[in-house]
């Protein structure tokens, strides 16, 4: 196996990862979403903001290690972040 092979699975592995990070936080928001109709929390936005918080520096990490391309960091980071800007606009409407 070639170091550029490596290189590749690493590169791979370190998007499935995020990914999969990325869905348990897009989880979060769907369910506070769906339960949004029933009470307002401001620990499960507290929790949501340092989970995002959290996974940006995991992004962060991995394009400065070589492993991600910025550009699929920014649009890992960048879809998370409007879905919450919709729970957050969805709970300021419900006020």
């Amino acid at each position: 196996m070639t170091s550029s092979d490596i290189q590749e699975q690493l590169n791979l592995k370190a998007i499935t990862l995020l990914q999969e990070d990325a869905d348990k936080i897009h989880k979060l928001i769907e369910v506070q979403m769906e339960n949004l109709a029933t009470r307002y929390c401001p620990l499960y936005e507290e929790v949501l903001d340092t989970q995002m918080y959290g996974f940006s520096k995991e992004v962060d990490f991995a394009v400065r290690a070589g492993l991600l391309p910025e550009m699929v960091g920014k649009q890992l980071v960048s879809k998370l972040e409007r879905n919450l800007a919709m729970l957050y606009e969805a709970m300021n409407n419900k006020e």
